[in-house]
């Protein structure tokens, strides 16, 4: 009895040192540590993770969570996949960053072969950024310096779509919509930049001509001012989660040609399979001048990025003023990031990741449908292994996420959108515990 007494005072002593180191660490990142999108000092305690594995998310106090979010898009293959590790461990015995001025080394020059394989055939050349936004900032240089290196430094704005969004740095922030994105605040100061209405033709409906009216009408008017058109193919994410007919894409690309622009396709969200094909571009069956892919290129590893080029567009650099494209990061073209990248693709290769969203597709389909009758829900959209159900009013996150936690999932809902974007790996059981939770707080708003 006495050791039994003993044991159960040992565990209850333990629990509580836990807890306590619990409440520590959540007082300490309230006090100095500054979230995405998230006042400082923050009301709302972040929950803290002790570890991951596969689409299980083990947070300190024990608590499970199945995944639903790919850490914002990115760990398509779960997380602490043994094969990006052991990448990731044999680089570092290597070399884990050298400096890529002047230098360069196989794991940068193997993985932009490899991308260059993969994306549409047109674009030839890697340029190696640090992220998603910088990856913008990147393309967009590009665009501009194009026409500057061609003696046409009129041609200094973008063109972009109403509905989108391309990150949170400058020139980023100045094509993501100018009313409803999240950084109006900023209009006084940001570059002022073209926008045509969104496409309301959503993707598998029937195409009609009107629905590029605007944009086409922008190109007419404006085309000598015009550097280059940015969106996102097919998908329209952090702006609303839209999914939009492929043929508004091709016809894109078509009015590019026609009025001598260029095409920046913002690839970040949508790379590496998650709308069912390769990249959304494929959709269209078309390729754009320049392109930004960021999030699961390192499967979510590490932060990495890449701006990929037609050789129409890098063949003029070198007649420039400069003569050479005037932006290097720091971290370019990091060994470690490139080795685990490298590896990422040659997982999503293994295996047949198309069937395997196609198959998250159609769960998707199935198991969201009962939102629908909800009086609550305004839409509800799947594409690839996107599952969005969009609400008539906003959520309160004070209140949604710890439901959410509750209920044993990870998704991170913003405005009036609740969605998923979970790992290539999940199983169908995992996955219904997740649609479980979204059709149950669809329908108990």
């Amino acid at each position: 009895l006495l050791q039994v007494l003993t044991r159960h005072f040992s565990l209850a002593s333990e629990m509580t040192t836990i807890m306590n180191g619990d409440d520590k660490l959540v007082a300490l990142d309230q006090k100095h540590v500054w979230h995405p999108y998230a006042p400082m000092p923050n009301s709302v305690p972040a929950f803290p993770v002790k570890s991951a594995q596969g689409v299980t998310i083990e947070l300190v106090d024990g608590r499970k969570l199945i995944d639903g979010m790919s850490s914002w898009w990115a760990c398509i293959h779960g997380y602490n996949h043994p094969r990006l590790n052991q990448a990731a461990k044999n680089q570092i015995d290597d070399i884990s960053h050298i400096m890529f001025g002047g230098l360069t080394h196989p794991p940068a020059v193997h993985l932009a072969k490899r991308l260059v394989d993969v994306t549409p055939e047109p674009l030839q050349h890697v340029f190696f950024c640090d992220s998603g936004s910088v990856a913008v900032e990147v393309g967009m240089k590009m665009a501009l310096q194009y026409w500057h290196n061609l003696e046409l430094p009129n041609k200094h704005k973008f063109l972009t779509i109403r509905g989108g969004y391309h990150g949170d740095t400058f020139q980023a922030m100045s094509v993501c919509d100018p009313v409803n994105g999240m950084h109006h605040m900023f209009s006084k100061i940001l570059t002022p930049q073209l926008f045509a209405d969104r496409p309301t033709i959503n993707f598998g409906e029937k195409w009609k001509e009107e629905d590029i009216a605007s944009l086409k009408t922008m190109l007419q008017e404006h085309h000598a001012e015009i550097a280059g058109i940015i969106l996102e193919p097919i998908v329209q994410g952090a702006g609303g989660m839209r999914f939009y007919s492929p043929h508004y894409l091709k016809r894109v690309r078509e009015l590019c040609d026609e009025y001598d622009v260029l095409l920046l396709a913002d690839e970040i969200a949508t790379g590496f399979g998650r709308t069912g094909e390769l990249f959304a571009c494929d959709h269209a069956k078309i390729s754009p001048d320049i392109m930004c892919i960021g999030k699961a290129i390192s499967g979510g590893f590490l932060s990495f990025a890449a701006t990929l080029a037609t050789t129409k567009v890098s063949h003029v650099f070198a007649r420039g003023e400069s003569g050479v494209l005037m932006h290097g990061p720091t971290f370019m073209g990091n060994p470690l990031a490139c080795a685990v990248s490298l590896e990422s693709l040659n997982i999503l290769e293994s295996y047949d990741w198309r069937k395997q969203v196609k198959d998250i597709e159609l769960q998707l389909q199935t198991e969201l449908e009962p939102c629908r009758d909800s009086p609550f829900v305004k839409d509800v959209r799947v594409l690839g292994a996107i599952g969005v159900v969009e609400m008539i009013e906003p959520f309160d996150m004070k209140v949604t996420q710890p439901k959410l936690v509750d209920n044993g999932v990870w998704l991170r809902p913003f405005g009036k959108l609740l969605y998923t974007m979970p790992p290539f790996i999940i199983q169908s059981r995992e996955l219904r515990q997740i649609t479980k939770t979204m059709v149950a707080l669809a329908r108990r708003r």
